[in-house]
Parts: structure tokens; sequence; C-alpha cells
């Protein structure tokens, strides 16, 4: 079973519906979730938020998911959820022109998240804040408008996609599926 963090997107019923396709989702609150629930759990899912980081104090935010920095199943970041992971690992977050459009993501290190998808794909973008590329993790892909659209910690299989892949259409939906099968071994 997934344990789908919901931080107050519009897209996370989108994130559970296929992912349910695949293995068991539970839903649960951003500030409802508590570290001793890891154990349950085969892997994590981060929803994105109507949230600005530059705009709030995210200290609770990083405090409440602090086990990130030490988690080593399975964890994916969408949007916000990417933002966390890297603000938790030391990243910069930066306001940057809305980008609320297909781009095409660029996949400059293969990974298994990106199984039977092209070398260049589009995904929906919808974000106005990106991160740098935290220490530990490498850059897996790219856009135009963003450096930092998928990132991958060094040691753990640990996430992050600033676009939006249950809102994607095909790519979207095989990219989350290949994490489903990266959860299930």
């Amino acid at each position: 079973m997934i344990a789908l963090i919901d931080c107050g997107s519009t897209k996370t019923l989108q994130i559970a519906e296929q992912l349910e396709e695949y293995i068991d989702v539970q839903v649960i609150g951003i500030m409802d979730f508590k570290a001793e629930q890891l154990d349950a759990f085969a892997g994590v899912v981060i929803s994105g938020a109507p949230i600005l980081l530059t705009e709030i104090d995210p200290t609770p935010y990083l405090k409440h998911l602090s086990w990130i920095k030490h988690y080593a199943k399975p964890l994916l970041g969408i949007c916000f959820g990417h933002q966390l992971i890297g603000l938790i690992h030391g990243a910069r977050v930066s306001k940057m022109r809305e980008d609320r459009t297909l781009q095409e993501i660029e996949v400059v290190k293969d990974d298994i998240l990106f199984e039977r998808l092209p070398d260049i794909f589009e995904m929906q973008e919808d974000h106005c804040e990106h991160i740098s590329v935290p220490h530990g993790f490498d850059l897996l892909a790219c856009s135009d408008a963003c450096i930092n659209e998928a990132m991958k910690h060094r040691d753990n299989p640990i996430y992050g996609l600033q676009f939006h892949p249950e809102v994607s259409g095909n790519f979207g939906h095989v990219l989350l599926a290949n994490f489903a099968n990266l959860v299930l071994g």
C-alpha cells in the first residue's frame, strides 16, 4: 500500500485513481500524517498544494516531514511535494514565471521512472516556483522553463517531479505506473 499525502491539491484524486490501478492507496492529509505510520506503507507520494513556499514560512511543513531526510523506501514528490523534498535536503526555492502549460520534458539521465517513455515527452505544469537540485540528488530531467523538472536521491529511491504526471495523459500514466512498479519491487 502507498500513502498519498494530500497537501491540498485539486489533483490529488487523479494521483490516487491512477496509482490504484496498480497498488492500494490511502490518502492522508499532510498534517494528519504521522511518521509512526511509515512502516504500514511500501512507499509514499506527496501531492502538490495551492501554497507558495516563497510567501510563507515553510518551517512547520519541513519539521512535520523531517522523516524524509532518512527515508529509504520509494518516495515521489509532485510539484509542492518535490519542492518540500528539495528544501529538506538543502535546495533553494525561487519564484519563476508562472507556468500552466504543457512543457517538453527532456530526460538527461536514464532512470527506471522513465521506462517506456521517449527521451523528450510533454507534461502539464502548474507552478510559479522552482527549486535548485539539492546536494545528494541527480538531475533526471529538465525543460526550457525549469531546470529541475525531475530529480532522484543518489542513495535512496526518493524522486521529485516539478510537473504533474497525474494530469498529463498517457505519458503521465506510464510514469506513475513505473513508480508503482518500483514500490511493488
